[in-house]
C-alpha cells in the first residue's frame, strides 16, 4: 500500500509539474518583472522575488485544493474570471509596452523612494497576481485539483500532496529566475534588453487578449447552448 502511494505521489507530481510550469513560465515573466522593478535596489529585488514566489505558491495551492468549491460558493464560472483576468493582464501589458522615456524616468524616480512597505504592496498586485500567476494559470490548478481527486481519501492525498510538492518546486524555480533576471538578461546589453521587454510585453498583451476570446468563446457558447442554437 505503501508503494501505491508513493507511486501516486510521484506521478502526481510530475502531472502537476508538466501542466503547471509551461504555463506560468517564470523565463518569460523575468523581463516583465525586471521591467516593472526598473532602477530599483537589489534587495529590494529579492525582497520581491521572494515574496511573489511564495504569494504564487499559496494562491496556486488553494486554487488546487479548494478553488472549485469556491467558484461554485460564489455561483462565479471559470469563463467569467478568464474574462477578468485577461483584461487585467491586457492593462498591464499595454502601460509596459507603450511606455515613454517620461514614463521610464517617472518609475525611476518612484524605485529611488522604494519603501519595503511599497514593495509588499506591490509583491501581490501587479506582479503575482496577473503578471507571475494568471487567470489561465487559476484555471489550470483548478482542474488538476479536480483531476488529482479520487475515491479513496488516502490515495487521494497522496496525489494532492504530490501536486503540492510541485508547486512549490516551481515557487523555487520562480524566486531564482526573478531574482537573478537582471543578470539574466545582461548578455543582451540595454539596447537588446529593452526590445526584449517590449516584445516580452506584447506576447504578454497578446496573452491577455487570448484569455478574454477564451472566456468569451466559453460564454457564447452555453448562450447559444441555453438557447438551443446547435
Amino acid at each position: 500500500m505503501t508503494l501505491v502511494l508513493l507511486a501516486a505521489l510521484g506521478k502526481s507530481f510530475l502531472f502537476v509539474l508538466a501542466a503547471i510550469l509551461p504555463i506560468l513560465n517564470p523565463a518569460a515573466t523575468a523581463p516583465i518583472f525586471l521591467g516593472l522593478t526598473e532602477s530599483a535596489s537589489e534587495q529590494t529585488r529579492i525582497q520581491l522575488a521572494w515574496r511573489i514566489a511564495r504569494n504564487m505558491v499559496v494562491l496556486m495551492v488553494a486554487s488546487m485544493l479548494v478553488g472549485s468549491y469556491v467558484l461554485d460558493f460564489f455561483g462565479i464560472s471559470l469563463p467569467i474570471v478568464r474574462v477578468g483576468g485577461g483584461l487585467i493582464v491586457a492593462a498591464t501589458a499595454w502601460q509596459l509596452l507603450t511606455a515613454t522615456q517620461e514614463t521610464v524616468e517617472r518609475r525611476t524616480a518612484l524605485a529611488d523612494s522604494f519603501t519595503p512597505e511599497q514593495a509588499r504592496k506591490q509583491a501581490f498586485y501587479p506582479l503575482t497576481f496577473p503578471i507571475s500567476c494568471g487567470p489561465g494559470s487559476i484555471a489550470a490548478a483548478i482542474t488538476v485539483g479536480v483531476a488529482l481527486s479520487a475515491d479513496k481519501l488516502a490515495l487521494s492525498l497522496a496525489r494532492m500532496a504530490g501536486g503540492v510538492l510541485a508547486i512549490i518546486t516551481i515557487g523555487v524555480i520562480l524566486y531564482f529566475v526573478f531574482r537573478y533576471a537582471q543578470r539574466l538578461l545582461k548578455p543582451l546589453g540595454e539596447a537588446g534588453t529593452i526590445i526584449f521587454l517590449r516584445l516580452s510585453a506584447f506576447i504578454l498583451l497578446c496573452l491577455g487578449v487570448q484569455i478574454i476570446w477564451d472566456g468569451l468563446s466559453e460564454l457564447l457558447r452555453s448562450l447559444l447552448l441555453s438557447a438551443g442554437i446547435s
